[in-house]
């Protein structure tokens, strides 16, 4: 009888096992101790997680699931730090990591979904240092690995988080070095189907027994829907689904500070950041301190600048250097210190470096005029959310107190962007016309954007040829700030609405 019931147990054991996403598949252990230190990675607790792979490899030496850990590891090491440097260092331990896993079982979901994941997190990451056609070659090699998982194992539904990506990045990418890159492979995507699966994903994972890969989810999805869609449920749906993450992530900080410092939700952020969690155990952050100057200098607040100041001193890698200091610049000139002013303007185009979007525009503000002050006020209240303050600012002046041209069309699409914000729609869409024919021949940006947010009004609105005509209006217009990413916003906009 004991022999049965012993038998019983033993049998009852291994089907539980069976259906567990971290089966004891071979060498693919994703047992207590890697778990442990993946949900360590996803709270920014580095150094912690390093010491329990380290102790994971005295152990079980061959697992595989450690070099996909050492990679999540580096990846978020790169994310934070922003080092090219440690870039260029870290980058040759991918193809290591490749081949320990490619000589490991091809029957277990997770051979060929790790070595996905960590082509996927290169690409990611090369992206952000200009090498395209490495990134290109390893998305197109993450999508096919993760196609071939689905097919071979349905029901390994981590399969449809790489493809999320993929999906949504390729859906919504502008024009430019990567997008015709991966053109040349034939790798195509589609942001609606991208979000659809990370949203089911987020939705139901917590019910399922992957629910220990939440977190990741989350993260990615949040980034879709701030970066990639600029989604109008960004704040809301990242609120929802990082809600269930633990108080003590770090990353759960980052992420509702980001999408409330991009939405409007100024004084949130500015609670959310001041109140993260912090430590030793903690790896480095910097930019979270540059992403609070911001959302105090939204409020007009200058003590933004010891903010700004902490994060050059801290920072050691090479972007967001040019755009702190138009930051600081920005600051100088609401102190009304046009000689620091300067200074920082010589240092936007002396120092930093061009990789990311945010730098090459502060370096193109630098070799452009000094802004109006009425006008940049308008500009900073406009990102805080700050929308009826923004409306008084520009209510002390007349269209006619600004120079036509640059400032007189700034001036139109503030005010549209203030009236748009708050629901004064026939007051938003008369300024943003009036900035489209005030700078449709210029070379910034305010025209276009005016078109794409006339654009959005009017699909609101559900007046479908008026939307139309307006999205063709930015696609048409050329050679301006933002190109790239305007058009593909209208485009996206144009497929919305088919």
């Amino acid at each position: 009888m004991f022999e049965i019931k012993s038998i019983f147990v033993r049998l009852s054991l291994f089907i539980l096992l069976l259906t567990l996403p971290n089966a004891l598949f071979a060498n693919f252990d994703f047992n207590a101790n890697c778990l442990r230190a993946y949900q360590n990675i996803f709270e920014l607790k580095l150094n912690t997680a390093k010491a329990l792979i380290a102790n994971e490899k005295k152990v079980n030496p061959n697992n595989s699931i450690i070099p996909l850990l050492e990679n999540y590891i580096d990846y978020f090491h790169l994310l934070t730090t922003e080092s090219k440097t440690d870039f260029d260092q870290l980058k040759d331990n991918k193809s290591k990591r490749l081949d320990q896993i490619e000589g490991d079982d091809k029957n277990s979901p997770y051979y060929l979904y790790a070595q996905a994941e960590i082509n996927l997190q290169w690409a990611l990451i090369r992206g952000r240092y200009g090498e395209y056609f490495a990134a290109a070659r390893e998305i197109k090699k993450a999508n096919g690995l993760l196609q071939e998982n689905s097919k071979k194992f349905p029901g390994f539904h981590l399969n449809s988080k790489g493809l999320g990506v993929i999906n949504a990045f390729l859906g919504n990418l502008p024009d430019g070095m990567l997008k015709s890159t991966l053109a040349t492979f034939g790798i195509k995507g589609n942001l609606q189907t991208g979000m659809n699966m990370l949203d089911n994903l987020a939705e139901n994972l917590p019910k399922s027994t992957y629910e220990p890969f939440y977190e990741e989810v989350v993260f990615y999805y949040a980034f879709v829907l701030n970066d990639i869609a600029h989604s109008p449920n960004a704040y809301q749906k990242t609120m929802k689904y990082t809600a269930r993450m633990a108080d003590s992530s770090l990353l759960k900080a980052y992420l509702q500070a980001a999408v409330c410092a991009k939405t409007g939700h100024n004084a949130e952020a500015i609670q959310i950041l001041q109140n993260r969690p912090s430590g030793n155990y903690y790896s480095p952050f910097p930019y979270l301190d540059l992403l609070l100057g911001k959302a105090l200098l939204n409020k007009l607040d200058l003590s933004a600048t010891s903010y700004f100041n902490k994060f050059l001193q801290q920072n050691k890698g090479v972007n967001y250097i040019k755009d702190t200091n138009l930051h600081l610049a920005w600051a100088a000139l609401l102190k009304g210190d046009t000689g620091a002013y300067s200074a920082f303007v010589n240092k936007i185009k002396n120092s930093g470096y061009l990789f990311q979007e945010k730098d090459k525009q502060a370096l193109s503000e630098a070799n452009g005029p000094k802004p109006d002050l009425t006008l940049l006020k308008a500009r900073l209240l406009f990102d805080g959310g700050y929308d009826t303050k923004g409306i008084a600012v520009l209510s002390e002046k007349k269209p006619e107190d600004f120079s036509a041209g640059r400032d007189r069309t700034e001036y139109y699409y503030r005010l549209g962007r203030l009236y748009d914000d708050i629901g004064k729609d026939d007051m938003a869409l008369t300024n943003y016309q009036l900035a489209i024919n005030s700078g449709k021949q210029l070379k910034y940006y305010f025209a276009a954007n005016a078109a794409l947010q006339m654009g959005k009004v009017y699909e609101k609105q559900k007046n479908i040829p008026k939307a139309k005509e307006s999205f063709n209006t930015a696609i048409q217009m050329k050679n301006h700030e933002y190109e790239s990413s305007i058009e593909t916003q209208a485009k996206a906009g144009l497929n919305r609405i088919k």
